[in-house]
């Protein structure tokens, strides 16, 4: 699963024969000091979530429904302020500055949790964290119950805290709400890894994925980031946590 483009909890019915029926739930925690409005948008032939977005004060949690085969992303939006005309409504992650994305892909930088539900419970699913077009927000993903080759931990330090100048987007304040990957600051062939640089074998790392890496280990830094952090776990129970501890313990993700 090539990086690109919550808790769940799947209830299995036998009906006749071999059809099953699978049902599953994200649960999504915002342990950051301010909201966030998350949001997410599914690959083709999967639908929407909550009708793509909602908002998320500090320290609650939500829970959505997913099919057990769903395949999308999930992202976080910050200072956001809806209810006038104004594009975008959101500092990082807008989705055409409407508070429900409906299938929308966020603006980035945000930093994207990617996943891959696999119905089969015999086979995993796949996730992971990437900062291909940049950051935004911490997150972590685990397993329920918790499961230490199965979790995808924070960042040892916030990326906008050391983000380059070239790379940082400012607020209408002048603070730094967010940290462009290289690709996207620059749209450099080097920097994205295609055209001449389209392999592993040509794209390596550069100072800018690098700094994501040191502060963020777990997550891709940039495209063939290797080994690639992909997490494949067959389990039904997962927790996306936005804002984390550095370190999330066992009983943190319970």
């Amino acid at each position: 699963m090539k990086p690109t483009s919550l808790f769940v909890l799947s209830i299995v019915f036998f009906l006749s024969g071999n059809t099953i029926v699978e049902a599953c739930n994200f649960h999504i925690i915002n342990k950051c000091p301010y909201p966030i409005w998350p949001a997410n948008a599914a690959n083709d032939g999967h639908p929407v979530l909550a009708s793509g977005g909602f908002y998320l004060p500090p320290g609650e949690q939500r829970k959505i429904q997913a099919p057990a085969d769903w395949v999308g992303r999930i992202w976080a939006r910050t200072g956001c302020k809806f209810g006038s005309d104004k594009v975008p409504a959101c500092e990082t992650g807008d989705c055409g500055g409407k508070l429900c994305c409906n299938g929308l892909i966020g603006a980035p930088p945000a930093t994207l949790v990617q996943i891959a539900l696999q119905p089969d419970k015999s086979k995993p699913s796949f996730y992971d964290v990437s900062l291909v077009d940049g950051y935004n927000v911490p997150v972590s993903v685990t397993t329920i119950p918790y499961s230490t080759k199965c979790h995808i931990g924070g960042c040892k330090r916030d990326i906008n805290d050391c983000c380059p100048q070239e790379l940082e987007v400012l607020n209408d304040k002048g603070e730094v709400v967010a940290c462009k990957s290289a690709c996207l600051a620059f749209d450099n062939d080097k920097f994205c890894c295609r055209n001449a640089y389209g392999a592993p074998s040509k794209c390596k790392p550069t100072v800018y994925s690098k700094i994501f890496k040191d502060a963020c280990p777990s997550y891709y830094s940039y495209a063939y980031d290797n080994p690639p952090p992909l997490v494949n776990c067959p389990s039904d129970d997962y927790l996306i946590t936005f804002c984390p501890s550095p370190r999330v313990s066992q009983v943190e993700s319970a």
